[in-house]
């Protein structure tokens, strides 16, 4: 119950962010709520410490809702994944996959150094790059206990080139003669954004008078969407390495285990092989991205305006190599790799 005013804080502002998503689809929940907190403690600097008599305050609500309840929503977008998808797609989205995370991961590893980026902020925008933009930001920011700033800054970058996205890549697919699966795949693998992903594949295909390009790209990033899950296992395996070195006493993996994607994946499973009605899982997965929503909008509300500048344009320029690297990777490997297997 100490929790209860910061969860309904946070449930109060993510609804109109939640609504207004809906009616933007391209900025998106998530970014509306995140801007939202950030608007209300930048202007109400002691909002989030006010105390409701002696044992009652926002602060651990919000805490609540920045951590667990991030970690309960990831689980529930889980029934939004099918595993036959990732066979349907075959091993032509894989290999480019492979590919394009490594670029991605491997960009942002080595040029976050140049730029003096901190280790989360870096990791951050490279996984938001390489897999599926928030969600994935999401999931693993907690698994590296990234601060809030970190998250803020990853989210704002990864949305900057998602619109961008939107704008350019139908129109350089056309000026590549890219064929519709063509484009559907290097859409579904390089723009992080499933929204995003959607709006150009949508552009593309009323353009070509077919729903082709659309359906691949949305197939392909749902796909890349579960890539998710080893990722995150191999960060926890990293922390847990580089926790162990510095504790001189006893050491316990399973708090630094990412619990809640074993239930992402259980839920994947269930939705595959059990006859889920698509309403249920429709209600479950809408929860799920709500719960995002509220997490993002915590996550606003502890963000300290001054400590999210501190770098400056360095995240966005990270974030152009990372996405830049990503989306030629892709191409190339089209090109060169897949049309030889």
């Amino acid at each position: 119950m100490r929790m209860i005013f910061g969860i309904l804080l946070c449930l109060i502002i993510a609804l109109p962010a939640w609504y207004y998503g809906k009616i933007i689809p391209l900025m998106g929940g998530p970014v509306i709520a995140i801007l939202a907190g950030i608007v209300i403690s930048s202007l109400a600097p002691n909002l989030t410490k006010h105390q409701f008599g002696k044992n009652y305050s926002f602060a651990k609500g919000i805490k609540f809702t920045s951590k667990k309840l991030l970690q309960y929503s990831i689980i529930l977008l889980g029934f939004e994944m099918n595993l036959y998808n990732v066979l349907r797609v075959g091993r032509m989205s894989l290999v480019v996959m492979l590919f394009t995370f490594s670029a991605a991961f491997l960009t942002a590893f080595f040029a976050g150094r140049i730029l003096k980026l901190s280790g989360s902020t870096a990791t951050l925008i490279g996984v938001g790059t390489a897999v599926c933009g928030g969600s994935a930001i999401a999931a693993v920011a907690p698994i590296i206990r990234a601060e809030d700033e970190d998250v803020t800054r990853a989210i704002s970058t990864i949305f900057l080139f998602n619109v961008i996205a939107v704008f350019i890549f139908p129109v350089l697919g056309r000026l590549m003669g890219m064929g519709d699966t063509e484009f559907g795949m290097w859409a579904g693998t390089a723009i992080n954004d499933t929204s995003s992903v959607v709006a150009a594949g949508t552009a593309w295909s009323n353009a070509a008078g077919n729903n082709t390009a659309l359906t691949f790209a949305t197939v392909v990033k749902l796909t890349r969407a579960l890539m998710i899950v080893p990722i995150t296992l191999v960060l926890a395996f990293y922390m847990a390495k580089k926790m162990k070195d510095r504790e001189t006493g006893n050491f316990s993996f399973a708090k630094v285990f990412p619990w809640f994607v074993l239930f992402f994946v259980a839920a994947a499973i269930v939705n595959t092989f059990l006859d889920i009605p698509p309403n249920v899982s429709s209600t479950l997965v809408q929860a799920g991205k709500f719960g995002i929503i509220m997490a993002m909008t915590a996550i606003g509300l502890n963000t300290n305006l001054k400590n999210l500048f501190a770098n400056g344009i360095k995240p966005i320029v990270l974030g152009c190599l990372c996405w830049t690297v990503l989306a030629c990777v892709s191409l190339l490997v089209q090109r060169f790799v897949v049309n030889v297997l």
